[in-house]
């Protein structure tokens, strides 16, 4: 090759990196802007609700309480979506979180929904201490995904449950439709193949368990599927303040 032929592909290869560059930074820009108008209107959905739940009505309470889970479960996509640009994602807090409150908000935000699918939502009462320490926003996406999931591609009666078992919280998501098409582990690993959208909602609801020292699972079912989070338990500590406050 000449040192003028080199000299040339050099040039165009450096011409095309400048452009792909700036169309880099271009798509990284839009992205911090479509961020930045979403917050706006969900900050002023927030405000919006706090004032609402001024007027001491515990039902509508409970409703707003479900509603702004939801929106800070939207307020955390975006943040995600900003550190996505860096190859990132929002980082995960550590809090003590009551599982049986955790899918009475998110059973809330859902029993408008289900009808549309035509099911119906069921909430099986929690133990007080089905406690756990983690990201409560992040197990609401969790959850928030298999209920999801079980109200559109299941049928009949979907139930969300939690209880403690040695050591562990599992919470339960069933459904009465036509199963799993493959086992849960293989559609959290290919999230775009078959059934995509099932397939993505696993695969998030996977990883924020692993990362919050669990796993998800399938359990055994006469009918229609069955999915398990397994949490480790709050230490003691947190399971005693639990059952205190329960009596």
């Amino acid at each position: 090759m000449s040192a003028t032929l080199a000299w040339a592909v050099a040039a165009a290869s450096t011409g095309v990196a400048g452009m792909a560059w700036r169309e880099l930074r271009r798509g990284r820009e839009l992205v911090a802007r479509a961020c930045h108008e979403l917050r706006g209107p969900l900050t002023a959905a927030h405000l919006a609700l706090h004032a609402g739940a001024r007027h001491g009505d515990p039902a509508a309470a409970k409703r707003l309480a479900a509603i702004e889970l939801e929106l800070r479960r939207a307020g955390l996509a975006l943040d995600d979506l900003a550190a996505a640009r860096a190859g990132r994602r929002a980082g995960d807090r550590d809090e003590v979180v009551d599982v049986g409150a955790l899918i009475a908000d998110q059973a809330a935000a859902w029993a408008a929904i289900a009808p549309v699918f035509g099911c119906e939502l069921r909430v099986a009462p929690a133990a007080p201490d089905a406690l756990v320490r983690g990201d409560r926003v992040r197990l609401a996406q969790a959850v928030g995904n298999l209920l999801a999931n079980a109200l559109e591609h299941g049928s009949g009666t979907v139930e969300v449950a939690a209880r403690s078992i040695a050591g562990r919280v599992r919470i339960e998501v069933s459904d009465e439709g036509a199963g799993l098409p493959a086992p849960v582990a293989d559609l959290a690993r290919r999230p775009r193949a078959g059934r995509g959208r099932r397939g993505r909602g696993l695969a998030i609801a996977s990883e924020i368990v692993a990362r919050h020292g669990g796993r998800l699972v399938s359990a055994p079912s006469a009918r229609g599927a069955r999915l398990a989070i397994e949490l480790p338990a709050g230490p003691a500590e947190v399971v005693a303040i639990g059952r205190g406050a329960a009596g």
